[in-house]
Formats: C-alpha cells, sequence, structure tokens
C-alpha cells in the first residue's frame, strides 16, 4: 500500500467511472475499481498499473444485491485495503413507465443509486475523518433539478437526494479534512444510454452541442472535490440551464418534462 491514499469507484468499469480512475491514477492515487463485470475492471487496472506505476485492486460486486454495501466493505478489509476516497458514480434507469417496469427492477434502482451510496459513506466516512482526510465524490445528474423525469420516473427523484444528500454530508464534513462534492453531468457520452436502450432516441432528439465527454466530466469532478466544493455542474450550457431550472414555474417545468418524455417515447 506504501503512504499513498486509495479511492474506491463503483461502476469503475466504463463511462464517467472508469474515466474518474483514469484522472485519479494520474493524479497518484492507488485504486479500488468495483463492478459487477470483471473483465474490464482487469482490462483497466493494468492499464492504470502500467501506465502511472499505483495498484489497482479490482473488485466485483453487484451492488444491486441485498446488504451489497457491508458485503462490499467486508471484502476490502479482507484484502488489507484503507479506503481514503469513495465515488459513488454505479447507476442506471429504466425508461419503460413506473407502472409498467419491473418492481424488481425498481427496486433495485433504488439500492445501487441511493442506498449503498448512503451505506457506504456511513461505512467509510467515520475512519477518513479520523484520519484527517478523505475525497467523497457523489455522481448524481442534471435530472435531479428538474421539476419530473417522464418514463424514467425514479431517476430524477434519486439524484436530487443524491445533490440534497452530498450537501449536507459537505456542511457536516468542514473542518474534518474531508472533501464533499457532488457531480451533475447533462447529457454524456458513456454506455448509459446503450443499457438502457434509449440511445437511439436521446442522440436523434438532441443536438451533439448538448453532449459532454465522459473525460471532461471526470476531470471537473475531481478537480471540484479536490477544491472542497460542494457541486460541480460540467460545462456552461448546463450550468445556465440548472439555473433557469430553479426559475422555471412547476406548471412550465411539467409540461417541459412531459414533451421531453414523450419525444424520447417514454409516455
Amino acid at each position: 500500500m506504501g503512504t499513498r491514499k486509495t479511492i474506491a469507484i463503483t461502476g469503475a468499469s466504463a463511462g464517467i467511472g472508469a474515466e474518474i480512475a483514469r484522472v485519479c491514477a494520474a493524479r497518484g492515487y492507488d485504486l479500488i475499481l468495483i463492478a459487477r463485470r470483471e473483465a474490464p475492471l482487469l482490462a483497466l487496472s493494468a492499464e492504470l498499473e502500467a501506465g502511472h506505476n499505483i495498484r489497482a485492486h479490482v473488485v466485483t460486486a453487484d451492488l444491486g444485491a441485498a446488504d451489497a454495501a457491508r458485503t462490499l466493505a467486508d471484502a476490502v478489509e479482507a484484502r488489507g485495503l484503507q479506503v481514503d476516497g469513495l465515488v459513488n458514480n454505479a447507476g442506471f434507469s429504466k425508461t419503460t413507465g413506473f407502472t409498467t417496469t419491473d418492481p424488481a427492477a425498481q427496486q433495485e434502482m433504488i439500492r445501487v443509486m441511493l442506498s449503498v451510496p448512503v451505506e457506504l459513506a456511513r461505512l467509510w466516512l467515520p475512519a477518513m475523518k479520523q484520519r484527517g482526510w478523505g475525497r467523497i465524490v457523489n455522481v448524481a445528474s442534471m435530472a435531479g433539478f428538474l421539476q419530473a423525469t417522464g418514463g424514467d420516473t425514479l431517476y430524477g427523484p434519486i439524484k436530487s437526494f443524491m445533490i440534497k444528500f452530498s450537501q449536507g454530508l459537505w456542511v457536516e464534513s468542514q473542518g474534518s479534512g474531508v472533501h464533499v462534492s457532488v457531480v451533475c453531468p447533462g447529457y454524456t457520452y458513456t454506455e448509459f444510454h446503450d443499457v438502457n436502450g434509449s440511445r437511439e432516441a436521446v442522440s436523434a432528439a438532441y443536438p451533439k452541442w448538448m453532449w459532454l465527454q465522459a473525460d471532461r466530466v471526470a476531470r471537473d469532478a475531481w478537480d471540484a472535490v479536490e477544491a472542497d466544493k460542494p457541486r460541480c455542474i460540467p460545462g456552461k450550457r448546463y450550468q445556465f440551464l440548472s439555473v433557469v431550472s430553479k426559475l422555471l414555474p412547476d406548471s412550465v417545468g411539467l409540461k417541459t418534462a412531459a414533451s421531453h418524455a414523450r419525444k424520447l417515447n417514454r409516455v
């Protein structure tokens, strides 16, 4: 282990999680790469260890399983690893509508994107504070600022929770040496839309200028947490939209959400 700090990253097999791993490795952090799929984690680990002279440990985990956070923490502890930082990035969405989505899939969304991040922070944050150093990045979304999301009905509310949760952790961690930041990207080129089956629809509905690159989001997120900024919104266009969303009356915001859902064939 040496004296380097170790950052645990969930959803590290691709997309923003993998790019945050690359940013951290380039800055000299050791890593714990966490996801369900082992093969891409092993490939990423080999890439980062060869390129940056760091250790990138691979831990496979199904964060949708019951007691996933405790099982993951036990697996990390069994390998003698210390968690100095946490990136809660794992996530997905279901765009088939609230009443037509399998309840088991909805429960999995809540566990992976809400319950597990809270539980991992509760498990690892106290020791970070005791040591006087820590970093927590929660990956939320611009959807967390909007009045509603249609079709993927749970996604926006979960991200709203993560924004408020992160702000609360930031307040409670002041002066402890632990930095907490929530990153709220807009549309980003990752596997996310391929997995939920909306790639073709969103690509046709929204122009290229609205899309962010995952490496840009990762750099902005890590810069924000190092600077102890409580919130990061990558891209000036999305920073502007976050302000506008607060000014919209609910009636306008909900009509916009409904139009968005229809555009993507979600309602």
